[in-house]
């Protein structure tokens, strides 16, 4: 089963993303910080992480480059959550991202259809399992 750690401040966000992808049948372990995503990416080693970028205690792109540079994690595909423009999506391919999701393109107040295509789009080329339920859509 893919595992993801989901990395988001908005308790909200969090939840409905989380729910959406535990549905979908992946393997969520969530976290609210900066530092209980390090914490929590080391313990769990999971397949792919779901990062967002304005975080408390330290930023997502600080995130980022720890999850990278530490031996144990630096294999592991993350993927920028934010809010943020798309003119980011260079500097933090630099600093080691997989890839780049805008919130907005996820429209998660109309359901979860697009997190989880967008998520199976990821997740395919690392060889992972993409679910049933969530390759049709959850």
């Amino acid at each position: 089963m893919t595992k993801i750690l989901l990395v988001e401040d908005s308790k909200f966000l969090r939840l409905a993303t989380e729910r959406a992808l535990t549905r979908a049948g992946y393997d969520v372990i969530t976290a609210a910080d900066g530092e209980e995503a390090l914490k929590k990416a080391r313990e769990n080693l999971p397949n792919l992480v779901l990062l967002d970028l304005l975080l408390p205690k330290v930023t997502g792109t600080d995130v980022l480059k720890a999850l990278k540079k530490d031996p144990t994690t630096a294999g592991i595909a993350v993927v920028v959550l934010t809010g943020m423009s798309q003119r980011n999506e260079d500097w933090l391919r630099r600093d080691g991202a997989f890839g780049f999701l805008g919130k907005s393109e996820l429209a998660l107040d109309k359901g979860a259809d697009a997190l989880l295509a967008a998520v199976a789009d990821f997740v395919r080329p690392l060889q992972l399992e993409v679910p049933a339920r969530a390759a049709h859509g959850g």
